[in-house]
C-alpha cells in the first residue's frame, strides 16, 4: 500500500469515528421524543442557604411546585453564585459539591446532593446556540444557588442535572436572548430552574440598620405586575424603574436567573406565583417564586 491510499485509510476512519460522535451528539436532542406536555418555568426565590436544612414554608412551597410533575429527564439550573467571563455549561459525568458561603453551622457543609451530571445534554446545549459560544466546563459542580432547593424539590437526587452560568460581562438583553435559544428543549423533558431572588440586598440592611421593607414590597409588586402582564421589557431595563428597584437589586447576579426564566417563555404562556409576599434576613431577600406554564 503506498503513502498516499494508507492516509486516505486512515482519514477515512478516523473520520467516521469523529462523524459518529457529533452524529450521536447532534442526535440527542432529535432523539429525545416530542411530548405533549412542555415542562414550565420555576424561578425559584433560594434565600438563605440554611433553607436547605430546614423545614419552613418556603422549603415546602419549593416541594410543592414540582409535586405534580412528571418526572423531568434532566434538569438544568441557572444559579445565581455561579458567574463567569463567557458564557458555561457544566459537562462532567458526577458535579462535585461547591460550599459556597461561609460561616453557617455545620451540618450545612454536610450536606450533599449527588445527582449525575449529563454531558450530552450539556453539547446539545452548546451545538444548539448560535448566538454566542457556550463553553463546556469540568470544573464547577454544584453550588448552594442549585443543589439547596434541589435536595428539597428532587430529595432522591436521582435526575442528571446541569447548571448554566452567568457571563457577568453582558447586558440582561444577553441573557434574555440565550434562555429564547433554549426554549425548544422544554417539550424534550428538561425541566429549567432559575434560582436566584428579584429583591436581594443585604447590604442596605447591614450599612443602615433600616429594616423598612417599603422599597423592597414596591420593587417586588412592581415586577410581579410586569410579568403577569407579559410585559418584560421593563424588567429587563430595571434600572429605570427607580430608587426601589436600585436598593432591591443592588448587583444583579440574584436577578439574572429570572430573566431566563422569562426568556424561556413561550407565547401566551401565564404566570403564577408561589412564596410571595415572603421575605428572609432582615426583610432583605423577597422569596417570591414564578411558575410559567
Amino acid at each position: 500500500m503506498n503513502r498516499r491510499k494508507a492516509i486516505q485509510l486512515i482519514t477515512s476512519f478516523t473520520g467516521g469515528l469523529f462523524m459518529n460522535q457529533i452524529s450521536e451528539a447532534s442526535n440527542f436532542l432529535n432523539g429525545l421524543p416530542k411530548m405533549d406536555y412542555t415542562f414550565p418555568i420555576l424561578f425559584m426565590g433560594h434565600g438563605n442557604p440554611m433553607n436547605a436544612v430546614e423545614d419552613n414554608s418556603f422549603t415546602r412551597g419549593w416541594a410543592n411546585a414540582v409535586k405534580n410533575l412528571p418526572t423531568p429527564k434532566a434538569i438544568v439550573c441557572i444559579s445565581a453564585h455561579w458567574e463567569t467571563k463567557g458564557t458555561k455549561v457544566t459537562a462532567m459525568e458526577q458535579p462535585k459539591m461547591i460550599y459556597d458561603m461561609y460561616g453557617f453551622p455545620q451540618h450545612l457543609y454536610e450536606v450533599k446532593y449527588n445527582a449525575p451530571g449529563h454531558p450530552m445534554l450539556a453539547q446539545e446545549i452548546k451545538n444548539n446556540v448560535t448566538s454566542t459560544n457556550i463553553n463546556l466546563d469540568h470544573d464547577w459542580g454544584f453550588d448552594h444557588g442549585t443543589w439547596s432547593v434541589l435536595v428539597k424539590m428532587f430529595p432522591e437526587a436521582n435526575i442528571p442535572c446541569i447548571q448554566l452560568s452567568l457571563d457577568r460581562t453582558r447586558d440582561l438583553n444577553y441573557h434574555y436572548q440565550l434562555a429564547q435559544e433554549l426554549q425548544k428543549f422544554r417539550n424534550k423533558g428538561v425541566l429549567f430552574v432559575a434560582s436566584g431572588n428579584i429583591v436581594h440586598n443585604l447590604r442596605v440592611i447591614m450599612r443602615t440598620g433600616n429594616k423598612s421593607t417599603d422599597w423592597a414590597q414596591e420593587f417586588d409588586q412592581k415586577i410581579a405586575s410586569l410579568i403577569t402582564d407579559g410585559n418584560h421589557t421593563p424588567i429587563i431595563n430595571y434600572k429605570k424603574l427607580g430608587q426601589a428597584a436600585e436598593l432591591s437589586v443592588n448587583s444583579a447576579e440574584h436577578y439574572i436567573p429570572l430573566i431566563y426564566a422569562l426568556g424561556l417563555r413561550k407565547r401566551n404562556e401565564e404566570a403564577s406565583f408561589f412564596n410571595h409576599n415572603q421575605y428572609q434576613d432582615l426583610m432583605s431577600m423577597g422569596m417570591r417564586c414564578v411558575r410559567i406554564g
